[in-house]
């Protein structure tokens, strides 16, 4: 099977959505699919910028093609505009995309046409039949044209996934195939995981104290505008004796504010363990570094209902007890008491207790621990997801 998975995305970022996809696309040709992950032309970071070898810089195989279509982006030219500005800088880029995407695909031939943007797909549609296109879907949109878009597209394509069920369910409340609409929630790549060092070697390679007791995040420390709970870490673990934090991500103005927050509480600048944006490859050190991993994202529809974060799974894969809000995207994954402990969204004293029953309890640390990393290798690979998604995109095209 060929397939071309379209993506308007700047490539590489700093978004988890950048090591997801290009992840999958490895995924699909471990799998035994030709790959061709098509990109638009955009204007980068000068972090971004710096970055050569994309493959090198994601860690993964060079087993896809690699294809960037152009695309008209006046979107670094929006910072300090207006939002109407903004909005229509957004809709440039992405229309002219589009536009570019529809005409490659006129002089292509793939078995099946992936992606996450609901309108590429539908302007493919005018020219693929059904049974070659499928959606992966990340959100429901709210807004009037873009939900008008997705309900077109759903409506469209031969196959839809989405990661998680309550998004699966509104997509077909939306027209989607209930016959072919499939959960597929993110994953880790096993490779990655598979020869963790001991904490201890861990520690010493990053620096980090080996006698404090460590909890850790890892990823954007705020996407889009939306907080990720990590202040209401900062102000729960404060409570804790011998504690550190550990942040892997930025941004790093972010970071600074986090760390006076840190300091304002009286806690010693030695125990704000800031390791930066790190390459992907690097993650699973850090992660093997720490005590215990945190997700304490707080409610919103966004965050309840369809996020299926990738750092939820690399902690399993990890093999770290989980402290996370109570929300129903996140307990489609993990179980309480066994996987992960909850606690109320927003809610520092529950967050602190649990920090502290972890603190104090290293053999449910370890228990935890050892019960998520089995169950991302044997639910939870990109592996095991490609199989699922290029299986159910043959069975549909017989």
């Amino acid at each position: 099977m060929k397939l071309i998975y379209l993506a308007n995305i700047r490539l590489p970022t700093e978004k988890a959505h950048g090591l997801q996809i290009v992840q999958n696309c490895e995924a699909f040709a471990d799998a035994g699919a030709e790959v061709e992950l098509w990109v638009a032309r955009r204007i980068n970071t000068p972090e971004m910028l710096k970055v050569t070898d994309v493959y090198a810089h994601y860690g993964v195989k060079r087993n896809f093609a690699l294809r960037r279509l152009p695309s008209l982006d006046m979107l670094p030219l929006s910072r300090g505009q207006n939002n109407l500005a903004s909005r229509l800088f957004f809709a440039v880029q992405m229309i002219t995309f589009v536009v570019s995407a529809l005409i490659a695909v006129l002089s292509s031939h793939a078995d099946a046409y992936f992606s996450r943007d609901a309108l590429a797909l539908l302007a493919i549609s005018l020219v693929k039949p059904r049974h070659a296109l499928a959606y992966e879907a990340h959100s429901v949109s709210h807004g009037t044209l873009g939900r008008w878009i997705q309900r077109l597209t759903v409506r469209r394509v031969g196959h839809v996934f989405g990661v998680t069920n309550r998004l699966c369910e509104e997509l077909v409340a939306l027209g989607a195939d209930s016959g072919r609409t499939q959960v597929a929630p993110d994953g880790i790549r096993g490779e990655r995981f598979a020869n963790l060092p001991a904490q201890s070697e861990a520690r010493r390679a990053v620096g980090w104290p080996e006698d404090a007791y460590i909890v850790g995040y890892v990823g954007r420390l705020q996407t889009m505008a939306q907080d990720k709970g990590v202040g209401l870490l900062v102000e729960a673990l404060a409570q804790i004796d011998d504690a550190a934090i550990a942040l892997v991500g930025g941004p790093d103005e972010m970071a600074e504010a986090l760390r006076q927050q840190w300091s304002n509480l009286g806690q010693a600048d030695a125990t704000f363990l800031y390791a930066g944006q790190v390459q992907p490859d690097q993650v699973a050190r850090y992660l093997a570094a720490f005590d215990v991993c945190i997700l304490a994202l707080p409610w919103t529809t966004h965050f309840a209902y369809y996020a299926s974060p990738l750092k939820l799974f690399e902690y399993m894969a990890a093999g770290r007890a989980i402290v996370a809000s109570d929300l129903p995207s996140t307990r489609e994954i993990a179980t309480e008491g066994e996987t992960a402990l909850f606690f109320p969204p927003g809610d520092v004293k529950a967050l602190a207790a649990a920090l502290e029953r972890l603190h104090n309890d290293t053999e449910l640390r370890q228990q935890m621990g050892n019960r998520a990393r089995a169950l991302a290798f044997a639910r939870y690979t990109w592996e095991a997801r490609a199989r699922m998604i290029l299986e159910a995109l043959e069975r549909d095209a017989d």
